[in-house]
């Protein structure tokens, strides 16, 4: 039996896109000589569909569009995942499923059986779990279909209390194939290829598994689709970042033509900087957006963003808006318009002083006798959201967000000024992770220009600032923050490893007390195992750990 799997990009609620991308691939395989293609988890939708699900329509939609896909279903089967409505009246109104389509109709329906609700993810707010499981039975074999999270309970702290492939295996498969939307993070490949290399291992049979690609607003999803020998051995990596289709021929409980290999992952950096320019890329094609514009101020921060906005656009469509204050030097200015040189985006230069001035002018009977302090720097820095919000009203230019996460974990950022933009583009990125992505763009000649890397991080909004001022030295504090954020680690642990009390005590009261302007920033594109946003939900007052 020869079986493909599809790597697709979907856009969620782009039903005559996606459809057409799946009836294509269908007849690809087919002219390849395939017997089944496999689709990924949600792929009729796009995932997560979030409370687009909540709508009826909606559901019929993705019903509709499976009819379409069944009748290219002749001489040749697929699988595809969709939501699917509930026929008992007892639970969630939906169940996440795969139909298995054959001969023109759906012939075997499978339900998601592990919901997960943890980071990212909140199933169990629209499914209900799958409760019966049945091989998929296809030319003489048995087929074990299970979806995503459901090859995922096999570690030694499962989070679930039951396992499909328990019963499945009972039924004396010979093979097992995942549907997956496996969200990217840069140390994810390395857990996936563990977990699906043990339970083709632990069940003792080959197993093909396929993730979608492509970036959901926040979300990145990385493809690398796998095919496991029985023995648990790596056969096949399928591209990164990219789609594919590929077809693997089945015969007995071997998969044919492939030797065992090692998973040779890219680096970390290299991976968010390909994470980066497809989650660029996806949110701007699949909003209907074309021209970005951010605020360029000569440092290493907005020099990233704007070197990873003209790859993933091109540079005809980035606009750098240089907005120097009274306090920028003329080597900030001299080093932006470098970069701008060297990556061929356009730029308009737009002085804030007499904007900033008016304002101090507006604002001195009301501050007299007070002196000058963070007020007035944030005035400069809300001047310049005003420029590039103007920019984007008045040309149509999508706000690309140049905070970082060290920044935004400890609030060192202006609400409605550096903080504002449609998208973050590394807000997931520590600021020392910025330093090596620096380092990775000029891997091939100097395109971020040295200066922009070498010369300490200023926001230049005071005479002689700069960020040391008011933060730790960025490689010990991302060291905190990696312990506290991603790690979960306590005060007390983190002090225990050696760092000084006061300074650990001081960080995380900074990350606690800023949680009000996480909430009011940008998406951020999700690069990393603990996200700002949706994956990491704290509340704003709480007292804990503050």
């Amino acid at each position: 039996m020869k079986i493909a799997l599809a790597q697709l990009n979907y856009h969620i609620g782009n039903f005559e896109d996606n459809t057409s991308k799946i009836i294509d691939s269908i007849q690809s395989a087919k002219d390849q000589g395939a017997d089944l293609v496999v689709f990924a988890e949600l792929a009729v939708c796009g995932y997560p569909p979030r409370d687009f699900l909540e709508f009826d329509e909606f559901i019929e939609l993705c019903e509709n569009a499976a009819q379409q896909i069944a009748a290219h279903c002749k001489d040749i089967a697929c699988i595809i995942g969709l939501p699917i409505k509930n026929t008992s009246p007892a639970g969630k109104d939906l169940h996440n499923a795969a139909y298995f389509i054959a001969d023109g109709e759906v012939k075997s329906v499978v339900k998601k059986a592990l919901l997960p609700t943890y980071d990212v993810f909140d199933e169990y707010r629209y499914f209900e779990p799958g409760m019966h499981f049945e091989c998929i039975e296809f030319k003489g074999r048995k087929i074990a279909l299970t979806i995503c999270e459901d090859l995922w309970n096999i570690n030694d702290n499962p989070l679930y209390v039951s396992n499909p492939m328990d019963v499945l295996i009972e039924q004396d498969p010979d093979l097992m194939i995942n549907i997956a939307a496996s969200p990217f993070s840069y140390s994810h490949d390395d857990e996936r290829m563990i977990v699906l290399a043990d339970n083709a291992k632990k069940y003792n049979l080959p197993l093909l598994y396929v993730n979608q690609v492509g970036a959901q607003t926040e979300l990145i999803f990385d493809g690398g689709s796998l095919a496991f020998n029985k023995e648990g051995l790596l056969l096949d990596e399928m591209p990164y970042f990219e789609e594919a289709l590929r077809i693997y021929t089945i015969e007995g409980d071997e998969i044919q033509g492939y030797a065992p290999k090692s998973h040779q992952p890219s680096s970390d950096i290299e991976q968010i900087y390909q994470a980066l320019i497809l989650g660029i890329k996806d949110y701007f094609a699949k909003s209907g957006f074309k021209k970005a514009v951010l605020g360029l101020s000569g440092g290493i921060d907005s020099a990233i963003v704007c070197a990873l906005a003209c790859r993933a656009l091109g540079p005809e469509n980035v606009m750098a808006v240089l907005m120097p204050s009274k306090y920028s030097s003329d080597h900030s200015i001299d080093d932006a318009l470098d970069l701008v040189r060297n990556f061929g985006c356009k730029h308009e230069v737009i002085p804030i002083k007499e904007a900033a001035d008016a304002f101090d002018g507006m604002m001195a009977a009301a501050f007299d006798g007070l002196p000058f302090n963070l007020a007035e720097e944030n005035i400069q820095a809300r001047c310049r959201g005003i420029v590039v919000m103007a920019m984007s009203n008045k040309f149509g230019y999508i706000l690309l967000n140049t905070s970082n996460k060290s920044e935004c974990a400890v609030g060192y950022g202006t609400l409605y000024g550096d903080m504002c933009g449609a998208i973050g583009v590394i807000g997931d990125v520590y600021k020392t992770q910025v330093y090596e992505l620096a380092q990775y763009i000029n891997k091939d000649g100097m395109m971020i220009p040295e200066n922009s890397i070498v010369k300490p991080p200023s926001a230049e909004l005071r005479p002689g600032q700069k960020d040391s001022d008011s933060l730790p030295d960025y490689d010990t504090l991302d060291k905190i923050l990696f312990q506290y954020i991603e790690l979960k680690k306590s005060s007390a642990a983190i002090i225990g490893q050696g760092y000084d009390e006061a300074l650990v005590r001081r960080i995380i009261k900074m990350v606690n007390t800023a949680e009000f302007k996480r909430y009011q920033t940008p998406p951020i594109l999700r690069v990393s195992p603990k996200a700002f946003g949706m994956g990491r939900r704290m509340p704003i007052v709480g007292k804990y750990l503050s």
